[in-house]
């Protein structure tokens, strides 16, 4: 009877981790800008740093695009938000309800387009803890990863 048990609970608790959700975030840093003004467009070489990041991203399929207000993080995955057929959906990133945001994602391989000071943030918030700094200004090839399942939370930085 007790290796029945345990037969029993091992199957249940294989089962339940087999069911756990994953959820994927892709967070990267908007393409370099035209000039310094607050909501500039892209300028020609971050055009081209989008396109690159549609192409590197082209094997995932995206449930969501997330980006701030600004012309250069709209810009940016644009390519990639054609690519899946996905309107981008627009977050603040100065008043961000990080567990409204889990809920609403969940589930989902995301891609979310920010600043040098709130891309970082944002996946700090994503993991639960402060781990990364913020990007310098000369920086636009990081790429975070986030993947939760279940309870299990691993980050990855990637720099192209």
């Amino acid at each position: 009877m007790k290796n029945l048990l345990f037969i029993f609970t091992l199957i249940m608790t294989q089962a339940l981790h087999a069911q756990e959700v994953t959820t994927s975030y892709f967070l990267i840093r908007h393409a370099e800008k035209a000039d310094s003004s607050k909501d500039t467009n892209l300028s020609e070489k971050g055009l081209e740093r989008a396109a690159k990041w549609d192409r590197a991203l082209q094997n995932i399929t995206f449930d969501a695009v997330y980006c701030t207000v600004y012309k250069r993080t709209q810009q940016t995955a644009q390519p990639t938000a054609n690519r899946n057929h996905k309107d981008i959906i627009v977050y603040n990133h100065k008043d961000l309800d990080i567990l409204k945001f889990k809920k609403e994602t969940l589930g989902k391989n995301v891609l979310i387009v920010g600043h040098s000071n709130s891309i970082p943030g944002f996946v700090n918030a994503l993991i639960g803890q402060p781990k990364y700094q913020e990007i310098d200004e000369s920086v636009f090839g990081n790429l975070y990863l986030v993947v939760v399942k279940g309870d299990s939370v691993t980050d990855y930085l990637l720099q192209f």
